[in-house]
């Protein structure tokens, strides 16, 4: 470490000319940085839970000071350094733990699947939704020639016909980004394949865990920092970035207000296009996590040999009978 220059305390310096230890540690190259961050991960994690008005104090109410400042927190938070780490960190740990406890491992798999498979079971169910949307706007629109359609359940949806055929898009933005971990799950991805069907089953499983470990969770990682940032753009102003620091935002946090975007593609055509921006962020955060589940479940199957392969996996079937269907899908 840089000896010129003073520190105080480990986590926060207690005076404003010094620094924390820590943070001269992690000033001192690139090694000290990478696990500077990992030893800081522990600390934050804590701090977060521990301090949870800090940045979700927004939730109850956008009235005071305090509040601005915590979602201006929660934003820089979401896609920062420090966020990345403690979920680095996280990884490492179960999978440390995994390797030790296989069983640990197993678990992980089942679960990050099963949420995977349920997710994605339920939003499926939007593609039947949009051909029953679609075949109503027809008629009304084309027989009955109706400006607007109704739909009515207790409280009744009024809204122009346009405005239902351009929703169309959010119901197949639904499909695409909650079922893709799902069908990844199922095996239902076109898969290019020039050497994997060639190589032995424990090299097959190396390619895999290669994959999910420096394909999936990189690009997954990627939209998610992107995507955070230009969610938060179409919610809030001032408008932020992922250049911002802390104290920059803490400074926009004074005139910081709602401002949702509400604009569609014509006058009367669908306003909710900022869920877009949500479902770029959910589908990133499914990609990330089924990365691990695949990871997980490549490591286990290389070590426990081909008699593991599609151990617990909950892979629908077109039922008995449909056998020569399989896998054709």
């Amino acid at each position: 470490m840089n000896d010129d220059i003073a520190c105080s305390g480990f986590f926060s310096a207690s005076v404003e000319d010094t620094i924390s230890c820590l943070d001269k540690f992690e000033t001192s190259g690139p090694i000290q940085w990478f696990f500077g961050n990992i030893l800081e991960s522990f600390y934050n994690f804590g701090y977060a839970i521990t301090h949870p008005s800090l940045w979700l104090s927004w939730l109850n109410g956008f009235d005071g000071a305090e509040d601005k400042q915590a979602l201006m927190r929660f934003v820089y938070y979401g896609g920062s350094q420090e966020f990345f780490f403690v979920v680095f960190t996280t990884f490492l740990m179960m999978t440390v733990y995994g390797i030790w406890r296989n069983n640990f491992m197993w678990g992980v798999v089942r679960g990050l699947e099963g949420f995977a498979n349920t997710i994605g079971r339920f939003f499926a169910w939007a593609g039947l939704l949009m051909v029953l949307q679609q075949i109503v706007i027809v008629f009304m629109q084309r027989i009955f020639t109706a400006a607007e359609i109704t739909l009515a359940f207790g409280a009744p949806l009024t809204k122009d016909v346009s405005w239902w055929a351009e929703s169309l898009k959010f119901e197949n933005a639904l499909i695409v980004t909650l079922c893709a971990t799902y069908t990844f799950v199922q095996g239902g991805h076109v898969r290019v394949d020039l050497v994997y069907s060639k190589v032995k089953f424990r090299t097959k499983r190396a390619i895999d865990m290669f994959g999910s470990l420096f394909f999936m969770m990189p690009t997954a990682v990627l939209v998610w920092m992107y995507g955070w940032y230009f969610m938060w753009r179409n919610l809030i102003n001032p408008p932020v970035s992922a250049s911002d620091t802390l104290e920059r935002l803490m400074l926009k946090s004074r005139a910081v207000r709602w401002s949702v975007e509400t604009i569609g593609f014509s006058p009367n055509g669908f306003n909710g296009y900022f869920l877009f921006k949500i479902l770029l962020i959910s589908y990133s955060a499914l990609v990330f996590l089924q990365a691990i589940a695949f990871f997980y479940r490549s490591y286990l199957e290389r070590k426990e040999g081909p008699e593991s392969e599609g151990k617990y996996l909950d892979k629908d079937s077109l039922g008995e009978g449909e056998e020569a269907y399989e896998g054709t899908h």
